[in-house]
């Protein structure tokens, strides 16, 4: 009954790397590709640039420094996973600019990856971004072609608040 009371909000995730859109389903990685830890989109970046999507707090943050969590003050959680299997290079070509339970705005640099460095390992540099706490989503409405991290649309998110 107090379902009916539960309001329900959109948030505006922003393309937190400069890149082109890949559909999630092409992700190099089954994790993500069947979307067994949430939905979302993944960016091919042009640089290693890293910005928060949104207004947020840093709710993880790998040690190695290739994946980060922020969750919005709704509730809605952001995985943003640089690259694939990047956590096998332990760190190198990583640098975070946060520390968990920093808060963050859209567009604050929080971290950044050697591109160049990922590659000449034989890691891809495809970067999924996940909403990890599907069960609040409503729908995804999620753009496609050439972002700019800060500036353009990645994904609106309809969801019930927590």
């Amino acid at each position: 009954m107090f379902e009916l009371f539960k309001k329900n909000k959109s948030r505006v995730i922003f393309a937190p790397m400069s890149g082109e859109i890949i559909n999630i389903k092409n992700v190099p990685d089954k994790v993500f590709s069947k979307k067994m830890i949430g939905d979302g989109i993944a960016i091919k970046p042009n640089n290693g640039i890293v910005v928060s999507p949104c207004d947020g707090k840093i709710v993880t943050l790998f040690p190695t420094n290739h994946a980060i969590g922020i969750e919005t003050e709704e509730g809605l959680q952001i995985l943003i996973h640089l690259g694939i299997d990047t956590v096998e290079l332990k760190g190198e070509g990583f640098k975070s600019y946060v520390h968990k339970g920093d808060y963050v705005k859209a567009g604050d640099k929080i971290l950044e990856v050697d591109l160049d460095y990922c590659e000449k390992k034989g890691k891809s540099t495809i970067s999924p971004i996940i909403i990890t706490n599907m069960e609040i989503v409503e729908g995804i409405e999620k753009s496609n072609g050439l972002v700019n991290a800060t500036n353009d649309l990645a994904m609106k998110i309809s969801f019930r608040c927590k």
